[in-house]
């Protein structure tokens, strides 16, 4: 799975993609999808305009995987080495609490954001015309390209979360590229790399 992007007139990106990456890659796009969830529908008769002012949800996801698609907006308290100048009691409740308003006023529109990126990839795989291999050329124009990196982000994180890895994990003598191939996470880390050597290539591509 080594395909690379090239860069195409008018700031898009191409990609030639083999019948086994096309699957891979729109399976875990749905996926992506059916984690981030459908999104919230205004019921029959209700001003859909209204809908878009709805609040969100105040306390983080409770699933590992989305709490790190959906952080908090101010992180906790930390405290410096020797454990002194912690963080107050009450200056940690403040965080909570702008945390938790942040997060009420902007989680819809972010997981609509990540749910059209979603759309976008499993979209522009669908539009594919194979060729007698099975495979196809998968050409982005620039917005379908930052949908693209938006989303190839997003599920690097799920799966990077899922799999636990850390950054000592990933560098080339890290723990995930001498896995043996009996392990039963093989095939998931071999996906979450080169996921990120895709997205490398198109951010490569994508640089003036």
């Amino acid at each position: 799975m080594a395909g690379h992007f090239e860069a195409t007139p008018g700031g898009g990106a191409a990609v030639a993609l083999d019948e086994v990456e096309i699957s891979i890659l729109r399976s875990l796009a749905v996926q992506l999808l059916e984690l981030i969830g459908p999104g919230d529908q205004p019921p029959d008769g209700e001003d859909p305009l209204a809908a878009l002012f709805a609040e969100g949800p105040s306390k983080p996801p409770t699933d590992p995987a989305l709490a790190r698609l959906f952080p908090d907006a101010y992180g906790g308290p930390e405290v410096p080495e020797g454990g002194a100048g912690a963080v107050k009691p009450e200056e940690e409740q403040e965080l909570l609490e702008r945390s938790a308003e942040f997060r009420r006023f902007t989680e819809v529109d972010l997981r609509s954001g990540k749910r059209d990126d979603a759309l976008a990839v499993v979209r522009t795989l669908d539009a594919l015309s194979p060729a007698p291999d099975g495979g196809a050329v998968l050409t982005l124009t620039g917005d379908e390209c930052l949908s693209w990196l938006r989303s190839l982000n997003d599920l690097r994180l799920t799966i990077g979360t899922r799999l636990e890895v850390s950054d000592e994990d990933q560098g080339e003598e890290g723990s995930l590229y001498r896995l043996p191939d009996t392990d039963p996470r093989k095939p998931m880390v071999m996906a979450y790399l080169w996921l990120g050597a895709l997205q490398e290539s198109l951010v490569e591509t994508l640089m003036p």
